[in-house]
């Protein structure tokens, strides 16, 4: 049943389109497929609000993407058009952007938006008209037990998976060198805590003691008194369930106290451009999970370095990457199965398509269980002589791991 009354909010937030196409044209959609009309493809993002950093990420992914396969002729012999909302980083916002874009602007197709928070309710509306729902940064647990039939994850591993080669390498260690006790701080936010207590779960079972677990607010910024319980505890590792700021405010708590563990992970955090800066230069041995390096070897990834960075003046980080996976994930589904458009028939082949098949992507190839999580784990980066790089696993590393972290 289509939600009438977000549906009218959301019709007022047309004015806040945006809108990509390779030839200037701005009309809708609809389910023509005559290759003089695009492929509209319809997507709502945080460009303002908490989440408008890494959503203007996901907009420069997308929008690399669409001129990479106009430039290549289109999808179908059509090309592609993106119609970008802004939800504010408000879930009642992005629901009310994905009815008016899939009920009054008829869109052909769908992307997802930027996190768990935002995916979740969004989804809800793209099951509810059938639509395939990719999507590029919701990988908390709760996104895979709603019942969604149509979403698909486009990154390497969910969030309680993003350590897996982490867990393996110090469950691997001798028991006298590998750390015994480890803290925890995390983020009251799905993804934050998915990535920390998945490798929790796992460092526990293989009998590695927890001897400090935080949960923080969103929006904290003082994190005195939790650097402080950490360092009292002595641990022989921390793990932060991080995103950007709250990454950096702890680490800098935690370096004020000349805390010095053995090992130190947080998610999200130590991949950013300007994380060193942010904790004065001191990164040595810093470890964080990672869907994507630019150094990949895989077939399309030069490609869309060179024609990021070509277009946007820097090359892509992960939230841009994983937005283009997105594009790439809908785009061998449509070719497969040739059509694009709302017409029952044709979204469900486009799910069915992607339920036994295995896509090639800038962060390797993707396949997804039948919840549309995907079936991989993320690399391991690690600060090593100011740069951070692969350390695990060892089939793609860069240099071996730094064990036990230098002092910061």
């Amino acid at each position: 049943m289509i939600r009438t009354h977000r549906l009218q909010g959301g019709i007022a937030a047309a004015t806040l389109a945006l809108v990509l196409t390779a030839s200037g044209c701005s009309s809708g959609s609809g389910s023509q497929e005559s290759s003089d009309d695009p492929i509209v493809i319809g997507v709502s993002l945080p460009l303002t609000g908490d989440f408008s950093e890494p959503g203007k990420g996901v907009e420069r992914g997308y929008k690399a993407w669409a001129k990479i396969i106009n430039a290549q002729g289109g999808l179908l012999g059509r090309k592609v058009e993106l119609k970008i909302l802004d939800d504010q980083s408000n879930a009642d916002r992005v629901v009310s952007d994905y009815e008016q874009l899939i009920g009054r602007d008829e869109v052909d197709l769908v992307f997802g938006p930027f996190s768990t928070r935002l995916v979740v309710p969004s989804a809800r509306v793209a099951e509810e008209y059938g639509m395939l729902f990719v999507e590029p940064a919701g990988a908390a647990p709760e996104v895979f037990t709603q019942g969604f039939e149509n979403l698909f994850y486009a990154a390497p591993a969910v969030a309680d998976d993003h350590y897996n080669h982490l867990a393996e390498y110090i469950l691997a260690m001798p028991e006298s060198e590998r750390p015994r006790t480890v803290a925890y701080a995390a983020m009251d936010d799905p993804f934050a805590q998915g990535t920390a207590y998945g490798l929790k779960d796992k460092l526990e079972k293989g009998g590695i003691r927890t001897v400090a677990d935080e949960v923080y607010p969103p929006n904290t910024t003082d994190f005195g008194n939790i650097a402080a319980k950490i360092a009292d505890s002595g641990a022989d590792m921390v793990v932060g369930g991080t995103q950007y700021q709250d990454g950096v405010n702890l680490i800098v708590a935690l370096q004020q106290l000349d805390y010095q563990p053995k090992m130190a992970a947080f998610s999200t955090a130590p991949t950013e451009p300007e994380f060193a800066k942010a904790i004065g230069n001191k990164t040595e041995g810093i470890l964080a999970p990672t869907g994507y390096t630019q150094k990949a070897d895989y077939p399309s990834n030069k490609e869309f370095v060179e024609k990021y960075t070509e277009q946007f003046g820097e090359a892509p980080e992960e939230d841009e990457a994983n937005a283009y996976t997105t594009g790439q994930v809908v785009a061998a589904a449509v070719e497969a199965a040739e059509c694009a458009s709302q017409d029952p028939d044709c979204q469900g082949k486009l799910v069915e398509w992607l339920r036994g098949n295995t896509v090639q992507t800038v962060v390797g190839p993707l396949k997804w269980d039948d919840k549309g999580r995907p079936q991989s784990a993320h690399m391991i980066q690690q600060w090593v002589d100011g740069e951070i790089q692969i350390v695990l696993p060892e089939a793609q590393q860069e240099t071996g791991p730094v064990y036990p972290k230098p002092k910061w």
